[in-house]
């Protein structure tokens, strides 16, 4: 109850500041993957010319988005009334006094029926973008249609929707009632959308920008690694063109993006090793995005590091074992896995596909078996599941210098806290 009347009356203080502060844009950023990349996209690009607020990780749940929102940090002692009567004080000063942003994006969060819809009982975004309809939290869910139910109530309820065309199967246009939207992605048929030429790891990809008010193709630079990782650049585009920002800016804003820790973030290993780290989350489109791009490089030696997909329910097996069947002998040298149910599904599949398979239960270990079998200028990709997996403490063993370790996620003294007793208990 507590926390509920805690919750009511942040949700109140937010009301408020935008009705005291209408000249302040609201960019909501949803969607089954891809939100933190794509809100770190659109703030960076959106920083070239205008004010903005962005509350580092990923605050998106209904306590965090308030106060992420009103740029106040979360108290320390959730119990604690004395801290949370001091949080309601710097939110009065902050609607009362001028504001210091322009426009503030936000991501939104959702694993129960419901949640996303809620965020829209007291936020009327100026723009909504929805990254994915893909499987997430399928042990709650249950369906695809379920999600895309939940996720496409962000468009309804925001004043201008933007869809990644790549990610939302357009049998979902049936939950969009909104008519103010426009969409992108690689697809042609995007009005926003981001075409490549050349790929190199110094510099990343050559492209061409495409929107509806550019007379021609603009090039950019976008120093990212694999083409999925350009649908967040192309979602920060289309906000940066929907608010008006001028085309030199865009352009610079995008060349500025940098990938964000534990997502396709590129590290030196030892050996003169390229580390793809995205260790940050995994689930079964981004999984085999990621794969694939690593099939993509040019290297003596390719190694996949899977972990566990968690949260996924009754399609676990079925979608682990497509990801090992993906693992293709003839490219990886080595498949490594860590966590049972990559274990249990992906290991046999890649197996079946007459790869080198080694499972471990922990990342450590995993991590310690590829710096054993590693070869000079290998590429390396660590993709799996946060909780139980922890596959940065793999990638830690192979980094080319150990202090190198403040570019890997989760590193913080509470993080490490969590991951020391995990590892002390297998």
């Amino acid at each position: 109850m507590f926390k509920q009347i805690i919750q009511k009356q942040l949700e109140k203080h937010v009301q408020k500041y935008f009705q005291k502060h209408p000249e302040v844009k609201l960019v909501a950023v949803g969607g089954s993957v891809g939100k933190t990349s794509s809100k770190t996209a659109i703030a960076t690009v959106l920083s070239r010319q205008l004010r903005v607020r962005m509350a580092e990780g990923n605050l998106n749940t209904h306590m965090s988005v308030p106060l992420a929102i009103l740029g106040i940090d979360y108290p320390e002692n959730i119990r604690s009334i004395s801290s949370w009567l001091a949080v309601f004080r710097a939110a009065r000063k902050r609607i009362h006094d001028p504001t210091d942003v322009d426009v503030i994006v936000q991501e939104l969060g959702t694993d129960r029926i419901g949640e996303m819809a809620h965020f829209g009982t007291y936020l009327s975004p100026d723009i909504g973008v929805v990254t994915a309809v893909v499987p997430e939290h399928m042990e709650y869910f249950k369906t695809l249609d379920t999600v895309a139910e939940e996720e496409m109530s962000l468009a309804n309820y925001s004043k201008k929707a933007l869809l990644n065309r790549d990610m939302i199967d357009t049998k979902y246009a049936k939950d969009l009632t909104n008519a103010q939207m426009a969409t992108y992605g690689r697809t042609s048929a995007a009005e926003y959308r981001i075409e490549t030429e050349d790929f190199s790891l110094d510099y990343g990809f050559k492209t061409n920008l495409f929107a509806p008010n550019f007379a021609e193709a603009v090039p950019a630079y976008v120093r990212v690694v694999g083409e999925h990782s350009l649908l967040p650049v192309t979602a920060a585009l289309a906000v940066a063109v929907e608010l008006g920002l001028d085309q030199a800016n865009i352009v610079d804003g995008i060349e500025d993006i940098e990938p964000v820790k534990g997502r396709m973030n590129v590290l030196r290993g030892v050996k003169h090793s390229v580390l793809i780290d995205d260790s940050y989350n995994s689930s079964p489109d981004s999984a085999a995005a990621a794969l694939q791009t690593l099939y993509s490089m040019d290297a003596p030696q390719l190694i996949a590091l899977l972990g566990s997909m968690n949260e996924l329910g009754d399609m676990s097996e079925h979608a682990h074992t497509a990801l090992g069947e993906l693992c293709d002998a003839s490219l990886l040298a080595w498949v490594v896995t860590v966590g049972e149910e990559a274990e249990k599904y992906i290991a046999p599949a890649a197996k079946a596909r007459g790869c080198q398979v080694k499972s471990f239960s922990n990342a450590i270990d995993a991590g310690a078996f590829i710096n054993s079998v590693i070869e000079e200028n290998a590429v390396v990709l660590a993709k799996g599941s946060q909780g139980g997996i922890y596959l940065e403490e793999a990638l830690k063993i192979l980094l080319h210098e150990t202090h190198d370790d403040h570019e890997l996620v989760r590193q913080s003294e509470s993080w490490q806290k969590i991951k020391q007793d995990f590892f002390s208990k297998i």
